[in-house]
């Protein structure tokens, strides 16, 4: 990373001076990396007006914004170390986890660019009407306007490229708040979109660490849709601001993972502690429930704490490191304290269950008590709750239980009896031999109850960011 700099709101291609300054620290060292300037109404004002501008003069057709979004692409393929350094420093990532989130930000964005060309409605039957048999209807989708991105610092990049780009590539313009955990990398590729050949007015960064921002882009008209991942808390506040105007919110979850007695034991180990563990736990559809049946849970148990012993965690930049650190301190120490409480009202801690500053160690707990924030919290750390089941109904029903609803695995050796049970899992996702936090970048994704709606994946989210629009003929 360079030496800390003057971080400004990102407004139509050039830097714009803020309000008041907060810092931006290297999640590990704790060194300050940046110092942001907090976005004003002054200039949430001009990045509105600066897209409505824009707008009126007319966005890139498809053609182009598919070239745009391809470059794009490419680019930041070329820049793949700088990104994964950036994310290293500002998110905590490990070297796998950034490299990682890069690569895949290069397919969200090249499968971005391919539904450029990929917008169309569909033919509309008459026939059905008595005198209307000569009437010919169509659909066409047509951008929204302004969409406003409020997006995570758990997924700096790819979580943002999943939002703006589908927004450009339906034709709109974008402003985007970024967690002011995570500034940098927005910025980065903003600057990087506008080198790919994307005009200025189409993208706008704002920064705030308080929530100022995002209350005055909630509070403008200006903005068409708003797309929001984050807390169920903060996306009930975004959807009652929103009012008749459209959002796509991606919010809480406490995800669990069914592990049956007839799955296959050695397959589900792995996928179960790295989706358990990767990113610091700090995913939201990490295995925070992992629910075994009882014939296996002795052997599941202890292959799953020789697996997680063995993980190490500290410092990101470190080859080796698997587990870096949580995106704060404060953030380590409520995992800490969570993880305390149950273990005084009784769970037993497998492994881990340690904390040295921002990095908690991998760690597992049996025999938790019903009622443990634990397990009815999103916990967002490297914790795994492991308890046992006897019918598959009880783990489903279990699995259902929780408010929320967006990612469930389940691993069987019985096919039909996996597909009876993902009906009645009431999920966004439901992973068959997978993890709950299993996802291909193409795919729809999304939750329901308090996980929120709408769907992510780029042929999904094209919809989201278009209005369809029936045009009839009547020859």
């Amino acid at each position: 990373m360079p030496e800390a700099r003057k971080l400004l709101p990102f407004i139509g291609g050039d830097f714009h001076g803020g309000g008041s300054s907060f810092e931006v620290r290297d999640k590990y060292l704790g060194s300050v990396i940046a110092e942001v300037e907090t976005s004003t109404a002054s200039n949430v004002d001009l990045a509105l007006s600066l897209a409505q501008h824009t707008l009126r003069a007319g966005v890139p057709v498809p053609s182009r914004r598919f070239e745009i979004l391809s470059n794009a692409a490419l680019m930041l393929r070329g820049r793949r170390a700088l990104f994964a350094e950036t994310l290293t420093a500002e998110a905590g990532f490990t070297l796998a986890d950034a490299t990682g989130e890069v690569d895949r930000a290069v397919t969200t964005l090249s499968l971005c660019a391919e539904e450029s060309r990929n917008i169309i409605g569909e033919t509309v039957s008459f026939g059905a009407t008595a005198g209307q048999e000569g009437r010919v209807g169509f659909t066409i989708r047509s951008a929204i306007g302004i969409v406003c991105a409020i997006t995570p610092f758990n997924s700096p990049l790819n979580v943002v490229l999943h939002k703006i780009g589908p927004a450009l590539a339906a034709g709109n313009a974008v402003v985007l708040k970024p967690s002011g955990h995570t500034p940098i990398t927005a910025v980065m590729i903003a600057q990087l979109l506008l080198e790919a050949g994307l005009p200025p007015g189409l993208i706008s960064v704002l920064h705030d660490m308080q929530g100022e921002a995002a209350r005055l882009l909630l509070a403008d008209q200006r903005i068409g849709f708003y797309t929001f991942t984050g807390s169920t808390q903060v996306g009930r506040l975004i959807q009652n601001a929103a009012g008749l105007r459209r959002t796509q919110l991606e919010l809480g979850s406490i995800a669990s993972t069914i592990l049956c007695a007839d799955a296959q034991i050695d397959r589900a180990i792995p996928r179960i502690a790295n989706a358990a563990f990767r990113k610091a736990g700090q995913v939201c559809t990490s295995v925070q429930r992992l629910y075994v049946q009882r014939s296996r849970h002795d052997e599941a148990l202890d292959a799953l704490v020789r697996t997680a012993a063995s993980i190490q965690a500290g410092d990101p930049r470190s080859p080796a490191t698997r587990v870096g650190p949580l995106i704060s301190l404060a953030a380590a120490e409520r995992v800490d304290s969570m993880v305390n409480e149950a273990v005084l009202a009784g769970a037993v801690v497998g492994c881990g269950g340690t904390r040295d500053g921002s990095v908690y160690a991998p760690t597992i707990l049996t025999g938790v008590a019903k009622g443990a924030r634990v397990l009815d919290e999103e916990i967002f750390g490297p914790v795994l709750s492991i308890i046992s089941f006897d019918e598959l109904d009880e783990a489903v029903d279990a699995a259902n239980a929780t408010p929320f609803g967006l990612s469930v695995g389940i691993f069987s050796g019985d096919v039909m009896s996996a597909l009876s049970a993902a009906a009645r899992l009431r999920f966004g996702s439901v992973h068959i031999n997978e993890t709950s936090s299993a996802r291909a970048d193409g795919m729809p994704f999304g939750g329901v109850k308090d996980s929120g709606f709408g769907r992510e994946g780029p042929k999904y989210a094209i919809r989201e960011y278009t209005e369809e629009r029936l045009v009839t003929l009547n020859p």
